[in-house]
């Protein structure tokens, strides 16, 4: 006799488990969902709602934890945590349907969100191209125009041309880039705002030359409407914006005429003042909030879903402990139903933890890098274009066995 845990998460794993025994495919098909746990965190809704949401995960041998006063009666509004396997979730589904108080609501919502979470793939409309998530992680390759970026490869000095800067570009697509991001801002920590006449000055003229001569996405960095627009029409299709979780309708506004692809990242406060002591009630919940409330406004202004990537925002308003938990957490983004854009190359985290300079932070980078993939990042942004192509064509390798 032997007998051993399998660590498998993935519902089509699971189904191909069964089908080695040699299982009917309606045994198949019924027992898949029960091999496949859930735990969702439902906020706003009243504890009349809550307490009949819980007898009916109770009746179907799941559980919904509530606090004592939702219990007792004593607490009006309520949050609850929902555990059980999905075809207890389908099966409560289809009771709250036909249920009072809201509750109708609530299992769409259920619904949407069991769909998005289990999502293996996703398509990212950006001007004419198409970008697929799931088969493998997509390296999004840093190009910054700036004199003083925080990673020390700045190449706003005179000793960089346009040429070269447009070989850097080049060699990192030949290297596996499938996005080159373009930024004539820095956003380090405690960075002050250039003119937009400098920052228009540092990126348009790049974004012109390779725009027609390379195969790949171009997107631009920055929160200035008049750059986003002008890179837009030079040939960007892609604004990644770090002030995304703004309600902009101007921006809005752009991104649908140019049916460019959107960043959304999450930061707290502002890259001059965003490390002054940054503090959260509860960190992953408020970043998921505030990045679902944004996709909200921009697709209620008519950019399409598809169109949008979440970013949560790695360094800017975290601490080392912040950025620890992101990543560890980030898997609960899924919950978004958008590719998780991700960003701790070189990042400070990085060398506190390791005690080491900017320069000397590759191998953190790394192991950053390999554990976002492993934990739900569909898209990483990079310095080292070659060696994190590299950990990500290895971590997939990983990633996709669950």
């Amino acid at each position: 006799m032997n007998i051993h845990a399998i660590s498998i998460t993935d519902p089509s794993r699971i189904a191909q488990q069964m089908k080695e025994l040699d299982v009917y495919d309606d045994g198949v098909r019924i027992m898949t969902p029960k091999a496949v746990n859930m735990v969702a965190k439902l906020e706003g809704i009243s504890s009349i709602a809550a307490n009949i949401l819980k007898q009916e995960m109770l009746s179907l041998s799941g559980e919904v934890a509530v606090s004592k006063g939702v219990i007792t009666g004593k607490e009006k509004n309520a949050i609850c945590l929902i555990m059980g396997n999905l075809s207890q979730y389908n099966r409560l589904i289809d009771k709250l349907k036909k249920q009072p108080f809201g509750l109708d609501k609530i299992a769409y919502s259920i619904e949407e969100l069991t769909d998005d979470y289990f999502a293996k793939s996703h398509t990212v409309k950006a001007g004419k191209f198409t970008l697929k998530t799931g088969r493998r992680t997509l390296v999004m390759g840093i190009v910054n125009i700036t004199p003083d970026s925080f990673s020390g490869d700045g190449l706003c000095k005179s000793e960089f041309s346009l040429s070269d800067i447009e070989e850097k570009i080049i060699r990192m697509i030949k290297d596996g880039a499938d996005i080159i991001d373009i930024g004539g801002q820095s956003t380090r920590p405690g960075a002050s705002s250039v003119s937009t006449k400098e920052e228009l000055r540092r990126v348009i003229p790049i974004i012109k030359k390779v725009a027609k001569k390379i195969n790949v996405p171009i997107s631009i960095d920055t929160c200035k409407l008049e750059v986003a627009k002008r890179a837009l029409s030079a040939g960007a299709s892609i604004v990644n914006n770090i002030m995304g979780i703004r309600k902009d309708k101007e921006f809005a506004r752009i991104v649908k005429r140019n049916k460019a692809a959107m960043v959304i990242m999450h930061i707290k406060g502002t890259p001059k003042t965003m490390q002054k002591n940054p503090a959260y009630d509860s960190l992953i919940t408020e970043i998921f909030s505030t990045l679902r409330n944004s996709m909200n406004f921009f697709i209620e202004q008519g950019v399409e879903r598809e169109s949008l990537i979440v970013d949560p925002g790695i360094g800017f308003g975290k601490t080392v402990e912040h950025n620890i938990e992101i990543i560890q957490r980030l898997r609960e983004l899924k919950s978004l139903g958008r590719p998780i854009l991700i960003g701790p190359s070189r990042k400070s985290f990085i060398g506190k933890i390791l005690k080491v300079d900017t320069d000397k932070r590759l191998l953190g980078t790394a192991a950053s890098i390999s554990c976002s993939i492993q934990n739900g990042a569909d898209i990483i942004r990079v310095h080292d274009v070659k060696e994190m192509v590299q950990i990500a064509k290895i971590t997939d390798s990983f990633k996709n066995y669950n």
